[in-house]
């Protein structure tokens, strides 16, 4: 059976050392969150994380959801007495307006909390996640009245949400979506249709679930220019908020998953469902982005958080499982075999796995910081650069990170040998849980394709011309630290070759529009990469501060940094390469040919 232990250590290397979170006391919610206060949350995170949720990951798989005759769903055993315990310590308001029951804190701490229930129980994480997205989306949308009914009962995390895009015909592509919304004249819409691959679909965990709906009313125009938003509830509310009669939105059934059992992925069926626009009429992806955008920045946190929680009982059993002896000779003699942590194989998995952790952590911090100063700051220069840098990050975070989590989690299975492909042991289920990472909410390639087709060009190129700015001002005030300069020297290799793929995307990406689609990936990896050098300089130049403490934590973070200098950020050279070599080989060979 798998444990996982919060890092809080690294989290709290991150926010206090590293981001020097405190230097931003002048902005809302910042000056609640006092070093003291942020240990605290994250301490008392960390115990519902270790004893409540990850306790019933393995189980709940096991168990997985259950749907009745009436349509009703049943979560596994302990999720409903766990989501209880994760309500009522106000974890779902952490960082939500006050004025509708939120405590109003950082973003950048709810997110460091987040990662510690996606990777104690990333199917769990995905009930409250998802209900989040939800409200913000209609935080961000709704009219006043849309906010005082619904958003009070969300934050307090007595009522769920969802997002209902995909239908059975169509995926990404949501210009073919046929749901439909009749007018009824008093300012609701009759919602008729099926979703598909609806996560939290259908539950017993809360008593109302508010689903946002896309849907065409009407008479509206063809593909995505005619596509509306609608707030479809579960139940009905009142005038007086109290719940209603049942809408006409059913669990037809759960999908049967790879992974990721104990959350219902539902195909909900719409029959003359009652909903209420959200947002404007025919901008309703727009409305819905807000949401989809908090969500892919959310699954690229589960494959960081899952890459955690793998290597943590990877890496344990790596330092108990004896087998074999060390090439340089026995390391315990004593012993009839040496742990296999001695075998230079398995310190390259787990420490390609422990330098990609480590970083991503920095990055996903540094990137939910910027989340914060999109709303929060009081300079309009500030806000335009982290819009600017959420827009452009959230594409790469999402992907990068769900490959990475993914990989390394079968890495950590690959640790345990044979034991690490038997169910008892538990590392198969990170496998399986990891690998929807990279399929929903967009897949990876479209991702890679939103970031060259839209993201790079957007506002004349902007947001990367910026970023490659401010780490050639890191690069450039850090030039006499000789202990950081092998960092450095990193970060401005892996920022050069980024550099020169961005020019080639440009020259050659127009001209031949499959360039930019063979091309993407290989991009969007290599500007992963840099984005990790700059996380990891920035975490060096704060371990080295701290070197002589004593400390062992910042000699291993240390070590860790040098790791992904010498073995990792070489990999920009080959994405670099395949990028350069278009689209030419990719495309030659014949359709029918495959």
């Amino acid at each position: 059976m798998t444990t996982y232990t919060a890092p809080l250590k690294d989290m709290q290397f991150v926010l206090n050392e590293v981001l020097q979170i405190s230097k931003y006391s002048n902005l809302p919610g910042f000056a609640d969150a006092s070093e003291d206060v942020v240990s605290a949350i994250l301490e008392e995170g960390a115990k519902m994380a270790s004893n409540v949720l990850h306790p019933i990951n393995h189980s709940g798989d096991k168990e997985g959801c259950t749907r009745h005759e009436d349509g009703s769903v049943t979560t596994p055993k302990g999720f409903k007495e766990a989501y209880e315990i994760y309500k009522q310590g106000g974890w779902q308001g952490l960082s939500f307006d006050p004025e509708y029951g939120g405590q109003g804190l950082p973003y950048i701490l709810a997110v460091a909390v987040s990662e510690m229930v996606s990777a104690a129980n990333m199917a769990f994480g995905m009930y409250p996640g998802l209900a989040r997205g939800a409200a913000d989306a209609i935080h961000a949308h709704g009219t006043d009245e849309q906010k005082q009914k619904y958003l009070p009962n969300m934050i307090a995390g007595e009522w769920g949400g969802t997002m209902n895009l995909t239908e059975p015909h169509c995926g990404t592509d949501l210009g073919l979506l046929k749901s439909k919304a009749v007018p009824q004249g008093d300012g609701s819409y009759k919602i008729s249709g099926q979703k598909i691959f609806i996560s939290a679909g259908e539950h017993d965990l809360t008593e109302n679930i508010i689903h946002l709906v896309l849907a065409r009313i009407e008479g509206a125009p063809e593909g995505v220019k005619g596509i509306s938003l609608f707030i479809v509830p579960k139940f009905l509310v009142n005038e007086d908020g109290s719940l209603g009669e049942r809408n006409g939105v059913s669990c037809g059934s759960i999908e049967e998953k790879m992974g990721i059992h104990a959350n219902s992925t539902c195909v909900l069926n719409y029959d003359e469902a009652t909903g209420w626009l959200l947002g404007e009429e025919n901008k309703g992806l727009r409305a819905m982005f807000t949401m989809m955008n908090e969500a892919r920045l959310g699954v690229g946190l589960q494959g960081m958080a899952i890459s955690e929680v793998a290597y943590q009982n990877g890496a344990a059993y790596a330092k108990d499982r004896l087998q074999g002896r060390a090439l340089t000779g026995p390391a315990e003699p004593e012993k009839p075999a040496d742990p296999i942590i001695v075998h230079p194989d398995v310190r390259r998995m787990l420490m390609d796995h422990r330098a990609f952790t480590e970083g991503a952590r920095a990055w996903m911090y540094w990137s939910a910081l910027y989340g914060d100063l999109h709303t929060k700051a009081e300079d309009e220069a500030t806000r335009q650069k982290a819009d600017d840098y959420m827009g452009l990050m959230t594409p790469i975070l999402k992907s990068y990170l769900t490959e990475k989590g993914y990989w390394h989690a079968t890495n950590a299975q690959q640790v345990l040998g044979g034991h690490g492909y038997i169910q008892e042991w538990g590392m198969e289920q990170f496998v399986r849980d990891a690998r929807i990472a990279m399929i929903y909410e967009g897949a990876n390639g479209i991702q890679a394709l939103d970031l060259v087709g839209r993201k790079l060009m957007k506002d004349g190129g902007r947001a990367w011309q910026t970023f490659f700015a401010e780490v050639d001002e890191f690069i450039a005030d850090n030039q006499g630290n000789e202990e950081l300069k092998p960092f450095l020297d990193g970060l401005a290799l892996a920022k050069g070759r980024a550099l020169e793929a961005t020019q080639w995307m440009g020259a050659n990406a127009m001209a031949n529009f499959n360039n930019a689609g063979a091309s993407s990936m290989d991009y969007l990896c290599l500007f992963a990469l840099t984005a990790l050098s700059y996380a990891w300089a920035q975490s060096a130049k704060a371990a080295l501060e701290k070197k002589d403490s004593g400390d062992d934590f910042y000699k291993n973070k240390l070590i860790t940094g040098k790791y992904f200098v010498d073995r990792i950020i070489p990999e920009t050279a080959s994405h670099l390469d395949k990028v350069k070599s278009g689209a030419e080989a990719m495309m030659a060979l014949p359709a029918e040919a495959f």
